[in-house]
């Protein structure tokens, strides 16, 4: 016995249904399992998903409002207590410099965000934190603990 020689187990295949192939078959008779008349009984038949047969579609039935910028520059977010978390856990030294890499090695962003320190939670740590944009308030509380934000 070989690869060559393996078949599925008895039962676990079905054979395909083959329609119009004669009243035997019991997919026979001039309908063929597709019942009577309309589009889907017709051959080549092939709707969208979307078709709603005439009527208007709902991608346009939906009012489409406001503006879109393609220009615009997306942050994740990362709340100062975060920070705090990190050194209180001992995954960062208080004496390092927390970087947008830093944050990507622990898992807090992904490949390629930009980051903006919010202001959510409490720090008492002074800590060196470089990041792409700040809040007011975390730039705030970050300084009032002894610490620097630096914007890169």
């Amino acid at each position: 016995m070989d690869l060559s020689n393996l078949k599925p187990a008895k039962g676990s295949t079905k054979s395909r249904k083959r329609i119009g192939r004669g009243q035997g078959s019991g997919y026979g008779g001039h309908t063929a399992t597709k019942g009577n008349k309309g589009q889907k009984s017709r051959s080549g038949a092939s709707i969208p998903v979307w078709f709603e047969g005439g009527q208007m579609p709902l991608q346009r039935r939906v009012p489409k409002y406001g503006f879109k910028n393609p220009f615009r520059t997306e942050y994740h977010g990362v709340n100062v207590s975060k920070l705090a978390d990190l050194v209180a856990s001992g995954a960062v030294e208080a004496s390092e410099a927390i970087t947008p890499e830093v944050l990507r090695s622990k898992g807090l962003i992904g490949k390629g965000e930009l980051v903006k320190v919010l202001g959510g939670g409490d720090i008492e740590v002074a800590l060196t934190v470089k990041a792409h944009a700040f809040s007011k308030t975390a730039k705030e509380k970050i300084e009032k603990a002894g610490g620097t934000a630096e914007v890169l």
